[in-house]
């Protein structure tokens, strides 16, 4: 997996989101054959109130902590089920062609199993004029583009969130709640690269 991706995913999970990265759109050509059209690079969704929970052992709820902090960069809706198509760029944070082509949107809406097929011509229009929109279910649906500078035009039709601060947020969360945190193991590939540098102390020199 490509790390800016890894890294974007470990920034969603953290934030309750359910991902799937580097999921391939396939497209029918003329004369009935088959391409991989793009690869979207990052699906997530999230369900209101997610969090990470840590329960107190027992019944009794009443010393359950969650650590959910969320980062204003991202724009979270908490009372919506939230579903990001994302773009993770080394460079400028922009969405490529292929992540615009309403061909892709339509087959990355019924990935999701959002809408109905008859109804994401619509909620793709949508998408395509404003950066997001509800489908008919009432889910936020949103394009996100993530990159390491801002995109070359100043308004975009869509949420940018730069590397510098999914970095920057990991790094707090992971210092904020590190007495509960450097009990786990994480599986997650950014997010346990990053709990060793913290455990060598060599967080705060990268």
């Amino acid at each position: 997996m490509d790390m800016g991706v890894a890294l974007v995913q470990a920034y969603l999970r953290v934030h309750g989101y359910l991902t799937v990265s580097e999921y391939p759109i396939l497209e029918t050509m003329r004369h009935g054959e088959h391409r991989i059209a793009t690869d979207i690079d990052i699906l997530a969704v999230r369900f209101p109130h997610a969090c990470q929970l840590v329960p107190q052992q027992g019944r009794n709820d009443e010393g359950d902590v969650d650590l959910e902090t969320p980062d204003e960069a991202l724009g979270l809706d908490a009372e919506h089920v939230d579903m990001i198509i994302g773009e993770v760029k080394v460079g400028a944070a922009e969405l490529n062609r292929a992540a615009t082509d309403p061909a892709v949107l339509r087959a990355t809406l019924m990935r999701f199993g959002c809408c109905e097929r008859h109804e994401t011509a619509r909620v793709v229009e949508a998408l395509l004029r404003d950066g997001h929109t509800f489908n008919p279910a009432g889910h936020r649906v949103r394009l996100v583009a993530f990159g390491s500078v801002p995109p070359e035009r100043s308004h975009p039709r869509y949420r940018v969130v730069l590397l510098r601060d999914v970095l920057g947020f990991l790094r707090r969360f992971l210092r904020t709640h590190w007495d509960v945190l450097h009990h786990a193991d994480f599986k997650d590939p950014a997010f346990s690269f990053l709990m060793m540098l913290e455990k060598a102390g060599a967080i705060g020199q990268v």
